[in-house]
């Protein structure tokens, strides 16, 4: 009989959409055990990045996800080598838009890249409600007026 099989992966889960359900169902395939860590709000802040949805509900919401046995917190860089020490991780995993950037981690288990969904990421989704918020509405109203002004006056010119 052979031991279980421990899968690692790390994200924001931002905004979550079909491509992180196809990547968690693909993970879970790998193993018998799938372990997701999930970036804190403080981490994506010291990053650049804010998350619409709270550290709280994502890693509730990837936790609720069949094949997900464990959600722990992503506060750092530097911790991904103790997790997979500390959980007797076996597959390391990560979207190939990583590739290369962890293979540092192969002296301790396997590491692998996966392709990411094509078509959907929580980036393109952010861009587009960003048009729906009331301060670019207001912005673009701004900018409306601005050149209807410019228009009335170019047409009193002529």
């Amino acid at each position: 009989m052979t031991a279980p099989r421990t899968v690692l992966t790390y994200g924001t889960f931002d905004l979550f959409h079909i491509g992180h359900l196809r990547l968690i169902e693909r993970l879970a395939a790998l193993g018998d055990r799938l372990i997701v860590a999930v970036s804190t709000d403080e981490f994506n802040a010291g990053k650049g990045k804010k998350s619409v949805v709270s550290y709280e509900d994502r890693s509730a919401i990837v936790g609720a996800i069949r094949g997900v046995d464990l959600v722990i917190p992503e506060g750092s860089w530097e911790q991904k080598r103790s997790d997979i020490i500390n959980h007797g991780v076996d597959l390391f995993v990560m979207g190939d838009d990583w590739a290369g950037k962890f293979d540092d981690l192969a002296d301790v288990c396997e590491v692998k890249y996966l392709p990411r969904t094509s078509g959907v990421s929580s980036t393109d989704i952010k861009e587009m409600l960003r048009t729906l918020d009331p301060i670019h509405i207001e912005e673009m109203q701004t900018a409306l007026g601005t050149l209807t002004r410019l228009l009335e006056h170019y047409r009193d010119l002529t």
